[in-house]
């Protein structure tokens, strides 16, 4: 992320933006992390004694110099702590075990009923199970949920999907798992991964949206991520498009996922023969890669659509970039040459030039989000993760050494 877009740490954060910035970046040199975190040399030479003493950074290799003493590199013992990311979905929990530069350990998947009048019990006993099958110090466990959460510290969710209302998922889990929980948005915990590891890093403004299930966006504005007044910001897959359209999940007729998202392009799908009775979303870009007219169409069609509803986000918000990622995004060939006339044709010539990312998608990159607003807490001086944030930090601080095993309650 440039110097321009994210606040300059201070304090009590500067040590753990450093181990952020290490994390992200990879080997750097003192002079480079005074200039990227906007503190003095002096500051990062103090701040960096005490990390390689708690055994969190350890200096590597010279750097190349053009003239002068060659610096040497700082390095993160990525070993010294990790984060689980956990994202629920309707029919199973995926949870990775991350280390603290971002690199993933191990990736599992947990069968999960949200209906079942023990959901959160069962989302604990995982989590649990989770907690105790890892080695090394955790710093907190992330949460992506498919639904608005009124604050990632709170952790309240509203998830019509998962068939949870007003349900307080974050203090329930942080109360019987004993480690700090951070619970957001799962496609606003996508676009806090973009920031530490993908474009975001770029670009103080952009958009993450994901197609697939769901229409999701994730908008990111100044470094930080934009919610909305009550966690909800980013619903585009329920801008309307059509009067009168298909019925939507949401209740209301004509929104943009009752037109795009998987259930409605394998209705299409059904429709024009494309599948049987018992066809899938597999079934229908398979037909799309044969060549089958109508499948291909069925896409067209669908990109038409999206880049509609993006043009009038990007005039909205106004974003460097537009990433686009999800479990629909293998069949993106097939979509694209609806979409880019469409976008493009729907904005202003100003805007024309915005660039937009396709990136490759696999099942972990939900939880890994996840995980990753835990890894984001150095960089949180907006507040964004509030207690749990600062929980965070203090274990982070801590070490391994120096924290007695968390207990939770049975």
């Amino acid at each position: 992320m440039s110097g321009q877009s994210r606040p300059a740490a201070r304090g009590d954060l500067v040590p753990s933006a450093m181990l952020g910035l290490l994390g992200t970046r990879g080997p750097t040199s003192r002079a480079e992390v005074a200039r990227a975190l906007d503190v003095s040399p002096a500051t990062v030479t103090q701040v960096t004694k005490d990390l390689i003493a708690r055994g969190l950074v350890v200096e590597l290799d010279h750097a190349p110099s053009s003239g002068g003493r060659p610096g040497r590199l700082l390095g993160l013992v990525r070993s010294a702590g990790g984060v689980l990311g956990a994202k629920v979905t309707a029919d199973h929990v995926a949870i990775v075990d991350v280390d603290l530069d971002g690199t993933m350990r191990s990736s599992t998947s947990y069968p999960f009923d949200p209906s079942a009048a023990d959901a959160l019990d069962a989302l604990v006993h995982i989590l649990g199970s989770a907690m105790d099958d890892r080695s090394g110090h955790l710093l907190g466990i992330g949460v992506g949920i498919p639904g608005s959460v009124d604050s990632q510290a709170s952790g309240v969710v509203e998830a019509p999907t998962l068939g949870w209302s007003d349900v307080h998922v974050g203090g329930i889990l942080r109360r019987t798992l004993g480690v700090p929980v951070l619970v957001e948005n799962d496609v606003n915990a996508l676009a806090v991964a973009e920031q530490l590891y993908g474009s975001g890093r770029d670009h103080g403004s952009y958009l993450v949206v994901t197609i697939g299930r769901g229409i999701g966006c994730g908008i990111v504005i100044d470094g930080a991520i934009y919610r909305g007044a009550s966690g909800g910001a980013g619903e585009i897959g329920h801008i309307p498009m059509t009067v009168d359209g298909p019925l939507c999940g949401c209740g209301s007729h004509g929104c943009l996922e009752a037109h795009v998202g998987d259930d409605a392009l394998l209705r299409q799908a059904l429709e024009r023969g494309v599948v049987g009775p018992r066809g899938t979303s597999a079934g229908l870009r398979q037909a799309a890669e044969r060549g089958d007219a109508d499948a291909r169409e069925i896409y067209r069609q669908a990109g038409v659509l999206l880049g509609r509803a993006l043009a009038g986000v990007v005039h909205t918000v106004d974003p460097a970039v537009i990433v686009l990622l999800g479990e629909g995004i293998d069949a993106w060939r097939h979509w694209e040459p609806g979409f880019g006339p469409s976008f493009r044709g729907h904005l202003m010539v100003n805007k024309r030039d915005i660039p937009f990312v396709i990136e490759p998608w696999a099942e972990d990159k939900w939880a890994l989000g996840a995980a990753a607003l835990v890894l984001a807490t150095p960089f949180d001086a907006t507040g964004a993760a509030g207690d749990q944030g600062q929980l965070v930090r203090e274990r982070l601080h801590a070490g391994a050494g120096s924290e007695p095993r968390a207990t939770r309650r049975r």
